[in-house]
């Protein structure tokens, strides 16, 4: 077993290196004038993220590789130390893309993804985890809503972009020696639109530390679109009884918190929940871009964006000192798991509705809800038989039906509630 076990370390290594010189080989763009604004500078980060030389960031492709070697570099100019495999800046990964949900893995095609890893030693007990998934959509073949005829790339401005933009402002601030109780590690995850490929990976086969020896987790994920009224949602906050005691604290500029409790959710947060590590995600919302080309720099609220990220640091300042964070289980995930489901209404719930119902951020077209009348805005509220308070009775809802179906469905628009037949 250790003749196997060195055979498979120096074919690993010889992976890493092999993809450390592909790398190198890109010819990243990396901003060097120190006297960027942190807004400058996150909008040159997004900018590169984002652009068309990168072809939309999808696992696997050249795009990512441009994109991490250009977040390395962004680390290794801060000063952080390489935290990767092998005393690299990357952690590789494999993961399989089914060709359809109820195929078998024999069936799926075979991807290497990268994580970008840095660390701050502070010679401090615990770590803190600060990261953000850079990968996207590539030309929009899988997981796009984007109904135009031809492929497009989707440049994935606010997802994620944005993320990895702020997950940099904190490192550089990190590392000037601010609040020094901890230590930070900082992760740029790809696979995150596969499935949570490189969050998963990473917390089975962590980096530097040790899974015990990890404090907390932060989360960056679509942070880049604030509104004027300023919402932001923190998903999470059920994982540590001190979360909602000190968010609000941390909230000096006066941000629109919303906050769910569970730990379970669409990002990269979920896979430290799941190692019963506290994690939240900041996220400020969906919009009609999401998943379509239409993503793009310019559509994006920089100074927003820093907004975000002086209220991350000013959580952080607030909890250094504090000892390790208690970790708690949140209930809802324990009691309701989503159900499996084979069919949909296109539509995109509003995950910052806190009312009774399902809030309609978008819908698709050519799907059943847009056959139905439905719109954005709409509150769905009941669905056949089913009341619906929130979106896991929805989920539950959909379960009893299958492609053919009809079933009466009951929504809420200016007040007046609608009956309208949907077909599955």
């Amino acid at each position: 077993m250790h003749k196997i076990s060195s055979i498979y370390k120096l074919l690993t290594l010889s992976f890493i290196l092999g993809v450390v010189l592909v790398l190198q080989s890109c010819g990243t763009k990396v901003p060097t004038d120190m006297t960027l604004s942190p807004v400058e500078q996150m909008i040159a980060d997004v900018n590169y993220l984002a652009s068309e030389e990168l072809e939309g960031r999808e696992t696997g492709t050249r795009g990512e590789q441009l994109a991490a070697a250009y977040i390395a570099e962004r680390f290794e100019n801060m000063g952080l130390s390489a935290a990767g495999d092998h005393g690299t800046w990357y952690q590789t990964f494999t993961g399989t893309e089914l060709p359809h949900p109820h195929a078998s893995e024999e069936d799926g095609r075979e991807i290497e993804g990268i994580n970008v890893v840095g660390f701050i030693d502070n010679e401090a007990p615990y770590t803190v985890v600060i990261g953000a998934h850079y990968d996207h959509l590539g030309w929009g073949e899988r997981g796009s809503l984007y109904q135009g005829d031809t492929l497009a790339i989707h440049y994935g401005a606010d997802d994620n972009a944005s993320g990895v933009a702020v997950m940099l402002y904190l490192a550089s601030r990190l590392s000037e020696g601010i609040h020094t109780s901890n230590n930070y590690i900082f992760i740029a995850f790809s696979g995150e639109e596969k499935g949570l490929w490189g969050s998963g990976y990473w917390t089975r086969n962590p980096t530097m530390v040790s899974i015990d020896g990890l404090n907390y987790m932060l989360n960056f994920d679509m942070v880049g679109r604030l509104s004027d009224e300023r919402s932001l949602m923190i998903n999470g906050t059920g994982t540590s009884s001190l979360w909602e005691r000190r968010l609000p604290r941390a909230n000096r500029s006066n941000l629109d918190l919303t906050f769910s409790q569970s730990g379970i959710g669409g990002s990269d947060h979920t896979s430290f929940y799941l190692v019963d590590v506290p994690a939240i995600h900041f996220f400020t919302g969906l919009h009609d871009d999401y998943h379509r080309p239409a993503d793009t720099p310019d559509k994006i609220n920089f100074p927003g964006m820093q907004e975000v990220g002086s209220f991350a640091l000013n959580l952080i300042g607030s909890l250094d000192g504090e000892g390790k964070l208690d970790f708690s289980k949140t209930q809802q995930e324990e009691s309701r798991m989503a159900p499996r489901f084979t069919v949909s209404l296109g539509v995109i719930p509003a995950y910052m509705y806190s009312g009774s119902g399902l809030k309609i951020e978008g819908v698709t077209s050519g799907n059943p809800a847009e056959k139905a009348g439905l719109q954005r805005g709409d509150v769905i509220i009941k669905i056949g038989d089913k009341d619906i308070a929130d979106i896991y009775d929805y989920m539950e809802s959909l379960s009893e039906f299958i492609a053919g179906d009809e079933a009466e469905l009951h929504y809420k628009r200016d007040g007046e509630v609608i009956k309208t037949k949907v077909e599955f």
